[in-house]
């Protein structure tokens, strides 16, 4: 059965490849089921980000840690984290100046990046990146068979959110043991529907200043 997506597909023909974050919609039902544009796998060892200017994934950097991300990352097109997203942060100083981050829970392991899929949210880290807002929202793959009861994340096992919590603490921790992310826990469902709705508001009106032009790269 044709779903609103097929509807859309037949309406638009790209002749190049839709950027990412600014060519594909934020989801189907945002903020409750949105898309999500997968950066990294459980299964890389290397730190893969979007390049802003180009939409094709760039290599930022080996994995610094010796855990694997837990779950697929990426981030939900057509959001920013700013000023809005900030707002509904502790201590924030800002929004980190990119999408929103994104972790998706499946029961079949997906080995491949660079791919669109529609989840569920359920929750959302809240992590702090030199001192900028830098939340991940905690989401279930839509229709996937063993995680499609989960309504919040206090449904999900507890070792999940605990992995997560402590890949995300650990990341981007040197060598020397300097950290420049701060876990501020985990929230529910509620919580994380009003980052993302904050995270497409903040994407909005950064269009409105920048019509033509993406936010310049982070180093």
């Amino acid at each position: 059965m044709n779903t609103a997506n097929d509807a859309e597909r037949k309406q638009v023909y790209w002749r190049h490849r839709p950027h990412p974050w600014h060519g594909l919609s934020a989801g189907p039902a945002p903020p409750e089921r949105v898309n999500a544009f997968i950066e990294i796998t459980p299964f890389d060892l290397m730190k893969y980000e979007l390049d802003k200017v180009t939409g094709y994934l760039r290599v930022d950097r080996p994995q610094l840690g010796s855990s694997l991300p837990p779950t697929l990352y990426g981030f939900v097109p057509r959001t920013y984290c700013a000023r809005h997203v900030a707002e509904l942060s502790t201590d924030a100083s800002a929004g980190d100046g990119d999408p929103l981050d994104i972790c998706v829970i499946t029961e079949r392991p997906i080995n491949r990046a660079e791919i669109v899929l529609t989840a569920r949210v359920v929750g959302v880290l809240r992590t702090l990146d030199n001192g900028q807002a830098d939340d991940k929202i905690l989401a279930v793959m839509d229709k996937d068979a063993m995680w499609s009861q989960i309504d919040d994340v206090s449904d999900l096992p507890a070792a999940i959110s605990d992995r997560l919590l402590h890949y995300f603490s650990t990341y981007k921790m040197s060598p020397e043991g300097t950290n420049p992310v701060v876990t501020k826990g985990v929230g529910g469902r509620e919580e994380a529907l009003a980052v993302v709705a904050a995270a497409m508001k903040d994407y909005a009106e950064m269009q409105n200043m920048h019509p033509n032009s993406s936010p310049p790269q982070r180093s």
